[in-house]
């Protein structure tokens, strides 16, 4: 009991740490700066130690459960020997925690209002739920086609830079073809597809497939999914729009 309690502490611990820097500088500028004191200030030191406590409970989950099944899932595809399966489950993987993700939902949903308000989809809450349905799909969709790339990637040994390159180039090409409402939603798109749930199962997937395959190294090898979870969603949204002022004539 008291090494549990002890090993708690430590975890506590470390999350105080990392959430120092962002105390003392909202600090620092809510005191200094503003020259204002705290608004509710018991609840603030009340909410700051939930923060705490659920980070210290997150980031010990994450090291209990996500990596570990991520990494032992991605080995055991490898020992089953079927590319198709390997695949299949790297896409389903980056669909099915992308779609889950509270971002996306959040982005997608006030993406759909703003549209509404501007005029760009039809007025009504169904009308607003379908087009946040449909961004979440296709950016689902392209996480999904991005893990599939990057299994591929670590399979063949290809490199990096070119297919992320190549993959920038496709974004500056496309962008000036999507209407001008879409582009800022497409490049958000790329960054909160890499949040809580996505990243931790992207992540143990790319290192348990490199641990697993001889010749690959767990460090150059497995790591670099994320950026492709990161790129693929840009180019898909900006599709979405092509696709759908196409598909309205406008």
């Amino acid at each position: 009991m008291k090494t549990l309690a002890r090993r708690l502490f430590r975890f506590v611990q470390a999350a105080v740490r990392d959430l120092a820097p962002l105390v003392c500088v909202i600090a620092f500028f809510q005191i200094v700066v503003l020259r204002q004191p705290f608004p509710d200030l018991a609840e603030v030191l009340v909410g700051c130690v939930f923060v705490v406590l659920g980070l210290t409970l997150f980031v010990r989950g994450l090291e209990m459960g996500l990596f570990p099944l991520g990494e032992a899932m991605a080995g055991a595809f490898v020992r089953k020997g079927s590319l198709t399966a390997l695949l299949a489950f790297a896409f389903a993987l980056g669909f099915g925690t992308t779609f889950a993700e509270p971002a996306l939902i959040a982005i997608a949903s006030e993406g759909a209002r703003v549209a509404s308000e501007a005029g760009a989809i039809a007025a009504g809450a169904e009308a607003a739920a379908g087009y946040a349905l449909q961004l979440r799909l296709w950016v689902a969709m392209a996480v999904g086609v991005a893990l599939v790339i990057g299994v591929f990637r670590i399979l063949k040994g290809w490199p990096i830079p070119v297919l992320i390159v190549a993959g920038y180039l496709g974004v500056v090409a496309l962008t000036p073809l999507a209407p001008e409402r879409i582009v800022g939603i497409a490049f958000d798109s790329g960054g909160v597809t890499t949040s809580t749930i996505t990243v931790p199962l992207v992540a143990a997937l790319g290192v348990g497939l490199a641990r697993s395959i001889r010749g690959r190294n767990p460090i150059a090898d497995g790591f670099g999914l994320i950026a492709f979870a990161s790129l693929t969603p840009i180019v898909f949204v900006l599709l979405f729009g092509i696709v759908g002022t196409i598909g309205s004539g406008g």
